[in-house]
């Protein structure tokens, strides 16, 4: 049995044993195009956590005697510039779009801690949901193969009757 929503946001029950074989492919194949999405976005959001624990971890590096320090400042992910730190206690962070704003070291090492919390819950949701989806799939291929072996068992007890048939 599955769920799925309507208007109402109320779960229908279907019962896959009433489904035909062609019917339990094209959900199984669904199902599948959508679990592959679900994983696509999970390995986004630990990428995306993976930066803001980075940055956090970056900040919480710096020293009060770091003032006028000299650091390699990272152009692209593979080159970088030699600069001095000015201010330890003024940061710039990109939160996304072209935006950007300024906090403090303890500010700003708040602001990715959130983050990492953040997006550690969105993808406990995410999980929850593809297990779910996982366990739904998971019943749709078993009535499949239920179906496809009683087929095969079927065509086989045909063409035993057809060669008694034929022999008798």
């Amino acid at each position: 049995m599955a769920g799925t929503s309507s208007a109402t946001a109320k779960p229908e029950m279907i019962d896959l044993t009433k489904l035909s074989p062609d019917q339990l492919m094209q959900i199984k194949q669904d199902f599948e195009q959508e679990m592959g999405n679900i994983q696509e976005s999970l390995s986004t959001l630990h990428g995306c956590k993976a930066k803001y624990a980075g940055s956090k971890e970056a900040l919480e590096t710096f020293q009060p005697d770091w003032e006028n320090r000299q650091i390699l400042v990272p152009l692209t992910s593979s080159m970088y510039v030699p600069g001095r730190v000015k201010d330890l206690n003024n940061f710039v962070i990109d939160i996304g779009t072209g935006y950007y704003i300024e906090k403090d070291l303890e500010g700003s090492k708040d602001y990715f801690k959130r983050r990492v919390e953040y997006v550690q819950e969105q993808i406990e949701k995410i999980e929850k949901i593809h297990l779910q989806k996982t366990r739904f799939l998971n019943s749709v291929v078993g009535v499949l193969e239920m179906k496809q072996a009683a087929a095969v068992k079927m065509m086989q007890a045909q063409q035993q009757q057809q060669q008694s048939n034929q022999s008798a």
